[in-house]
């Protein structure tokens, strides 16, 4: 009689302590866990095996991503349900270590080894970073990493973020609005933040496939610089540059923030890409903006902020992110941007949380990934495709529940007179 599946509940509860909330479908059709609940789907054996080696989240997501893990049914609901035993436990070294001495803890693990078989560790999925050692956020290692995110095909990413071609949280009106909509409105958000004008300059930091670049210069007559570090999206960026006649207003560069030296602008934004910068780094990135502006210049930092812990010492990347999504990428609490654009000398006079647009903007994404999904997995690959998916509904949920948040940052590098050139009313964009 098939009875892997209420084997292995039984023996993942005794390993946790705590009930598993949604079914579990093993290998051999069996089937144990909460009626009505989507299931996962354990597909054979290896899939034990990868949480063995490496029990927790990296596990999973290896798992995940070779496809020897699947959920039947609501990806949303599931991934809810599972929070408390994936991101919400908290566990460190030492509760770890606790666990491992516990007798029954020793005894589940035993148990699934069983299952498993006793046999070495299955090599993680090709679409893992394999990270060189070095220091983070140099020139090449953030390069790279910027790299294994973006160059993975405009096609793909057609797919995934529609005709706007805008990889950042987009702005709504109404949660039933298009997300070229929302996105186009996003844009006009940022230009009525920065406050431009025909014959500024705009350096647009991070510019991803050109759309904040075209709708400034198209919109606003503004001439702009956008640089990535992207080569796929440099060459897509010129491309509609270029189909749109706007040759002269853009340029496109495949260049390092660090290293722009054309100052001074009248305006900087930078959409979705201080995520990148890290901690150590991003004094340095508020500085090197701030000398890039000229007196009275406006800065616009878009960037998802994470809720403060109380031991800020104990904060680390997540695990699946950093291997398979956003190498090296860093959160911080939006205190500490602001404290550090503050420290660098930026007078900051505006900050907007969009947390609950980001979750929209996600759950369109992944409506449109799941809706070609059979051309999305043959333009990267099925295990690509698998950790966008997870990402982007993971993420999602992370919005919707508090557990990261997105603000945008509007400081001036406000001059020795004080006019800040804002007007007297605080947001008077929105009238």
């Amino acid at each position: 009689m098939a009875d892997t599946a209420p084997r292995l509940m039984s023996l993942v509860e005794q390993l946790l302590g705590v009930p598993v909330p949604v079914r579990i479908r093993a290998w051999d059709g069996s089937e144990a866990g909460p009626p009505g609940a989507p299931a996962l789907v354990v597909r054979n054996r290896r899939a034990l095996r990868r949480l063995l080696w490496k029990p927790g989240e990296l596990g999973l997501a290896r798992a995940w991503v070779a496809g020897d893990l699947g959920v039947d049914g609501d990806l949303y609901t599931a991934l809810d349900l599972m929070s408390g035993l994936i991101w919400d436990r908290g566990e460190d070294a030492r509760s770890l270590a606790r666990a491992v001495r516990d007798p029954e803890v020793r005894a589940a693990a035993g148990g699934l080894a069983k299952l498993a078989g006793f046999l070495p560790p299955p090599p993680p999925p090709r679409e893992e970073v394999r990270k060189a050692r070095g220091h983070l956020h140099t020139r090449r290692s953030d390069k790279r990493a910027i790299s294994h995110h973006y160059d993975v095909g405009n096609d793909f990413y057609e797919i995934v973020l529609g005709p706007s071609m805008v990889y950042s949280c987009a702005y709504w009106a109404a949660p039933d609005g298009t997300l070229e909509d929302a996105q186009r409105d996003k844009l006009e958000l940022v230009c009525h933040k920065l406050g431009l004008k025909p014959g500024q300059r705009l350096l647009d930091v991070g510019c991803g496939w050109g759309s904040m670049a075209l709708h400034a210069a198209r919109e606003y007559g503004v001439s702009v610089v956008g640089v990535t570090l992207s080569q796929e999206q440099a060459m897509y960026a010129r491309k509609r540059v270029a189909d749109e006649g706007l040759s002269d207003l853009v340029e496109i560069r495949v260049q390092d923030y660090r290293d722009v030296v054309d100052g001074p602008y009248d305006a900087i934004s930078s959409i979705g890409m201080a995520e990148h910068v890290g901690a150590e780094r991003y004094l340095e990135y508020a500085s090197d903006l701030y000398a890039l502006l000229k007196p009275g210049g406006r800065l616009l930092n878009h960037q998802i902020a994470r809720r403060p812990r109380r031991d800020e010492s104990s904060y680390s990347v997540d695990a699946f992110i950093d291997a398979y999504v956003f190498p090296d990428g860093e959160l911080a609490p939006i205190g500490t941007t602001v404290t550090q654009l503050e420290r660098a000398g930026f007078e900051v006079r505006d900050v907007e949380s969009l947390r609950a647009h980001y979750a929209l903007t996600l759950r369109r994404w992944v409506a449109n990934l799941e809706a070609e999904w059979a051309q999305a997995q043959r333009l990267t690959s099925p295990g690509r495709a698998r950790v966008w998916r997870l990402y982007m509904a993971a993420s999602a949920l992370a919005f919707e529940r508090n557990r990261i948040g997105v603000n945008q940052v509007l400081a001036v590098r406000t001059p020795e007179s004080g006019a800040s050139g804002l007007p007297l009313r605080a947001r008077a964009w929105q009238e």
